[in-house]
């Protein structure tokens, strides 16, 4: 530990740099640096303030350094800390490993001034147990002093040096999108590979007004949805050469470092398939992971929901807990995803929107990686839920299991994927979302040319437009009224009771002794208050919006029927069905499908 301070320092690569909180990003300090005593972040300028006996900690998921993974997936040899700023510090580096005692890596006294920044070397580190672990570092001032910048290093050569190209697509979000190119033009200035990082923007309202630089360039595209904007950029990265494509969403809510730790991590990877996922934190909630990957099966779930990014033994326990090989069914979201463009065997299937980026992960032997601090902060997914989104997760669900040979399971399984879609909104009373439920699995029997006539989805986006009446967000009155409660849903039996009657629809004259229930964002998920109610009032999770839905007999056995008559058509014709996905499936997530669609030739 005596040798840790480096004197001679040999040409070091940057891997991960600090990250700080953000103006319209995140600005939630303590998940980026947790300060004690008279010490001050400057966010606006980018360091930290020190005076007497301050110090900061930063333990923090978004600048903690994963050397399981750089271990695993790198095989790094070399690590070293430098450090910037000025002032005289007591620096700690600290090895944090599951079960088991923590190393304490370094602890020196170092002097910094104007251009003479300090490195430790860490490289000892990869003769202990490296299975799992984290590596975070630690200040004390010994007087006035600022950090302006650290840096985890090392002296290994890259592998390769990835010609990355990021793809967004937007339709009609020209500010967002603006804002975008904006932070991307003033931060690839300072990105250590700024030679080989560019922008594609597929504009699918042909409506953006961003000039083009050496930087970015505007494509414009039709309107086939998020899986036509990505698949145009794809084919932008093979045209011009990108050795890997990174699909971003157009408002780019993550903060531009997580580009660069994506990019060096890519070079490193020992295995050419590499692919980084990048997380997903609720903008509401933005200290807690909403999905960290996720796997599929029959349904999507999220991994490692609920995390609180404030608590260091949780967000330890999360990259513990990624660090091994990710599961065969591990996906990525389209908000942050970067892969190989050689490794590329199936371009996306056109699902307009919704399950484009689960097939194309499940389709690819992809090794799909997170990273601490990669992440896109979005809006709230409760608020965006409508009998259109459950028309296009359950198409994509059904599809997902009828043309990938893995996920195959059969007429039965298969069908009870829309049996769960449509029980879970009976209750609910959710009757427009069941006749889009019903649509979709009639759509899914008609075979993929049915996805390839409809590919703009105007056709459909209409249909369900035209039937959804009361599913629909309005103004909240200045008063919404109180709760209504006369049956207990919190006791056993009523409960059971309400499961066995399908939540009373079995019951006669059902509205007029059920419940009056308001159900607030965070728990529309959830079925717990929805038993014994026949009315239902949903509000948004700003509280200025809510609709109302009402138990109807009538309904719910129209919409039975139809489902039942689907069902009993999707089981009988089940062969059918599934061989002509498998075969339509390669179809249309060929090149030249694709080039032909959008009138894209290959250059």
């Amino acid at each position: 530990m005596a040798d840790s301070l480096d004197t001679g320092t040999p040409a070091l690569t940057t891997l991960q740099s600090l990250i700080w909180p953000e103006q319209g990003v995140c600005t939630e300090r303590d998940l980026y640096v947790r300060l004690h005593g008279a010490a001050g972040l400057s966010e606006k300028k980018g360091f930290v303030h020190f005076t007497l006996n301050s110090h900061a900690e930063f333990n923090t998921w978004f600048n903690l350094f994963n050397i399981g993974k750089w271990n695993r997936d790198c095989a790094l040899s070399d690590l070293r800390l430098t450090l910037e700023g000025t002032g005289k510090f007591e620096v700690s580096a600290f090895l944090a490993i599951p079960d088991r005692s923590w190393e304490r890596l370094a602890n020196e006294v170092v002097s910094l001034g104007e251009d003479k920044p300090a490195t430790l070397n860490l490289s000892h580190v990869f003769d202990l147990p490296l299975d799992e672990g984290v590596i975070y570092f630690e200040m004390k001032a010994m007087g006035h002093g600022k950090l302006t910048g650290a840096h985890w290093q090392t002296a290994d050569a890259p592998r390769r040096i990835p010609e990355l190209m990021l793809s967004i697509t937007t339709f009609r979000r020209e500010a967002a999108v603006q804002r975008t190119a904006r932070r991307f033009e003033k931060w690839i200035g300072t990105c250590s590979a700024q030679d080989h990082i560019r922008m594609t923007v597929v504009d699918n309202g042909q409506s953006v007004q961003i000039p083009d630089s050496d930087n970015i360039v505007v494509v414009p595209n039709e309107n086939l949805g998020g899986a036509g904007g990505f698949a145009r950029g794809l084919l932008a990265a093979r045209d011009t050469g990108a050795s890997h494509c990174l699909f971003m969403d157009d408002d780019a809510s993550v903060h531009m470092e997580s580009i660069e730790r994506s990019y060096w991590f890519l070079a490193y990877a020992s295995d050419p398939k590499t692919a980084v996922a990048g997380a997903m934190i609720n903008a509401s909630h933005r200290w807690a992971i909403w999905e960290n990957g996720a796997i599929f099966n029959t349904r999507c779930v999220p991994l490692h929901m609920g995390v609180d990014l404030r608590d260091s033994s949780q967000s330890f326990g999360m990259e513990y807990a990624t660090t091994g090989p990710a599961p065969d069914n591990f996906y990525g979201g389209w908000w942050y995803f970067a892969f190989p463009v050689n490794a590329v065997e199936h371009m996306p299937f056109p699902f307009f929107v919704r399950g484009d980026d689960v097939s194309f992960s499940l389709a690819h032997d992809f090794n799909i990686v997170t990273l601490n601090g990669v992440v896109s902060f979005q809006d709230s997914f409760t608020d965006k839920e409508s009998p259109l989104t459950w028309y296009l997760d359950l198409r994509s669900h059904l599809a997902h299991h009828l043309s990938l040979d893995t996920l195959q399971v059969g007429a039965a399984k298969t069908l009870k994927i829309a049996a769960w879609f449509f029980l879970r909104n009976l209750p609910r009373m959710h009757y427009e979302t069941i006749s889009a439920i019903n649509l979709a699995l009639e759509d899914v029997m008609k075979g993929p040319a049915f996805f390839d006539e409809n590919a703009d989805m105007a056709t459909r986006r209409g249909d369900i437009k035209a039937l959804t009446q009361s599913e629909v967000w309005q103004p909240a009155p200045p008063a919404i009224p109180p709760n209504k409660w006369r049956l207990n849903p919190q006791n056993r039996w009523m409960r059971l009771l309400m499961k066995i009657t399908l939540n009373g629809h079995l019951l006669p004259f059902f509205r007029l002794f059920g419940n009056k229930v308001v159900i607030e964002a965070q728990d529309r998920g959830h079925l717990r208050w929805v038993w014994g109610s026949c009315e239902l009032t949903y509000l948004s999770a700003n509280k200025r919006q809510c609709y109302t839905v009402r138990h109807s007999k009538t309904r719910m056995i129209k919409e039975t029927i139809r489902f039942c008559a689907l069902s009993f058509r999707f089981l009988t014709r089940y062969s059918q069905i599934q061989a002509e996905w498998t075969e339509g499936y390669e179809n249309l997530t060929s090149d030249g499908y694709w080039r032909k669609k959008l009138h894209a030739p290959a250059k």
